[in-house]
């Protein structure tokens, strides 16, 4: 029995949307602190935490650039097992949107919480999720 696999390619505009961003009035230790106590305090367990600013800033010059794009930039990803299984159930190519982020960046002294925005339909209580995760991090 031969395997068929189908590509999709998205060839007209972006498939994603602008994120969706706060500004955080404090440092980028105190953001981060804000979004980790945020997502626990949730009950939900943040998987990873991507350091993307220190990989940016550590290659640079390895492929060729001396742009510094952030002066410090984190990601917290972490799922909810709850909202994931509803998403997912609705339709099973919402995994493609697991696990979520929440991202903090400084760039010249200032310093931002955001995160993707998602497509209408059930991702969009995930994206209220994120939206009240972030809302509690930056004290609105």
């Amino acid at each position: 029995m031969k395997n068929t696999f189908l590509a999709l390619t998205v060839t007209a505009g972006s498939a994603w949307a602008d994120p969706v961003v706060f500004p955080f009035d404090g440092s980028f230790d105190d953001a981060t602190f804000a979004v980790e106590s945020a997502i626990v305090d949730k009950g939900l367990v943040i998987d990873f935490v991507s350091h993307v600013g220190e990989m940016l800033n550590r290659t640079g010059e390895d492929v060729g650039s001396s742009a510094k794009v952030f002066d410090n930039a984190d990601i917290f990803l972490f799922c909810s097992a709850v909202l994931s299984r509803e998403v997912m159930e609705a339709d099973p190519m919402n995994i493609q949107h697991c696990p979520y982020g929440i991202f903090v960046t400084e760039r010249d002294g200032e310093v931002l919480i955001g995160y993707r925005t998602y497509p209408d339909g059930p991702m969009q209580k995930v994206q209220t999720l994120l939206g009240d995760i972030v809302t509690e991090a930056v004290g609105n």
